[in-house]
């Protein structure tokens, strides 16, 4: 299949596009490589697309709000599916820049899926996020909980959701939101809660938590978000629906940072901050729904896949290190 990776540098999108190459598919990424992080992360995501997919790769440097752009590669490329990945990323800065994130989370969804029911795309599958459930009515979330969104960010993933639905009943185009719970695994990208306490625990730093620690997360390995997304390329059965893609378990930020500490073998004390008020208490996903359509199954405890990262950062330590500080 001819398919286009949006946000295709970043972190997800990258493993997803590199998945799809690596099962024969011929992929373009189009990112704007917006500076969030250090950019040396997304430009070596790019390079390990290409030592995959060869010239089944194509990378393009623009936005998804580029109707000029989006408009050439769906239908100059006669693009079969669309993973939308792209998004202005952090729940914290978005408080400070709202504009900014729906120009770039809800603009540029809608002109994706203008250009992709204009020009026959088979279905365009959004990444969304468990962040538009915010204050939780009861635990764990299941699709059909109220959304309480607490942060910009949030609105637009839940007006993107919105956009989506609207498009399959009206423009004929088959669309799915995969609503992501933190999802963290090997070339994740910096600034988050895992990187940030191996990052200081490997290099003899107490890892640093805002508040008091109790919040809950449930966190998603990469591979089982890459599972999720590619499940659909086989299968309608979760055309024009919502669904979960989570771990089904969840842990305090408290033990996870005392975990990092014992796996690493650091002797540092855990520090604590203020809390930051755009932050979820907590978040824990009911996935009974994806396991119903896609056969969804999550691979890996939280304990499992923070041992996996620790051993591939410290197998890829001489390039990414740097670049997390940088970030």
């Amino acid at each position: 299949m001819q398919v286009l990776v949006t946000g295709g540098a970043g972190f997800i999108g990258s493993n997803i596009a590199e998945r799809l190459l690596e099962e024969g598919h011929s992929v373009i990424t189009l990112d704007n490589l917006d500076p969030y992080y250090d950019l040396g992360i997304k430009e070596h995501n790019l390079e390990v697309c290409r030592g995959v997919g060869g010239d089944r790769f194509e990378f393009v440097e623009g936005s998804t709000s580029n109707e000029e752009v989006v408009e050439e590669i769906i239908a100059g490329r006669d693009v079969d599916i669309v993973y939308h990945e792209a998004s202005k990323a952090g729940v914290r800065p978005s408080v400070e820049q709202p504009k900014a994130y729906n120009e770039n989370n809800v603009d540029g969804l809608l002109t994706v899926l203008e250009a992709a029911a204009d020009h026959g795309v088979e279905r365009v599958v959004n990444a969304s996020s468990s962040s538009v459930y915010g204050v939780p009515e009861y635990l764990p979330y299941d699709e059909d909980h109220p959304n309480h969104p607490k942060s910009p960010y949030a609105v637009t993933k839940l007006s993107a959701e919105h956009y989506c639905n609207v498009y399959d009943h009206i423009r004929d185009v088959s669309t799915v939101n995969l609503r992501y719970f933190t999802v963290y695994g090997p070339r994740m990208r910096p600034n988050m809660a895992i990187s940030n306490f191996v990052s200081r625990c490997l290099n003899g730093k107490p890892p640093v938590i805002y508040g008091d620690g109790k919040q809950t997360r449930d966190f998603t390995f990469i591979e089982d978000i890459v599972d999720a997304n590619l499940a659909l390329l086989d299968t309608d059965a979760a055309d024009g629906e919502t669904m979960n893609i989570g771990s089904n378990d969840r842990i305090s930020i408290r033990e996870l940072a005392e975990y990092v500490v014992e796996e690493t073998g650091a002797d540092v004390d855990i520090v604590h901050e203020d809390a930051k008020d755009a932050d979820a208490r907590h978040t824990h996903a009911d996935v009974s729904k994806a396991g119903e359509l896609i056969d969804y199954e999550p691979s890996r405890d939280i304990r499992e896949g923070v041992s996996t990262f620790i051993d591939w950062y410290k197998s890829n330590r001489d390039w990414y290190e740097p670049l997390v500080r940088n970030s």
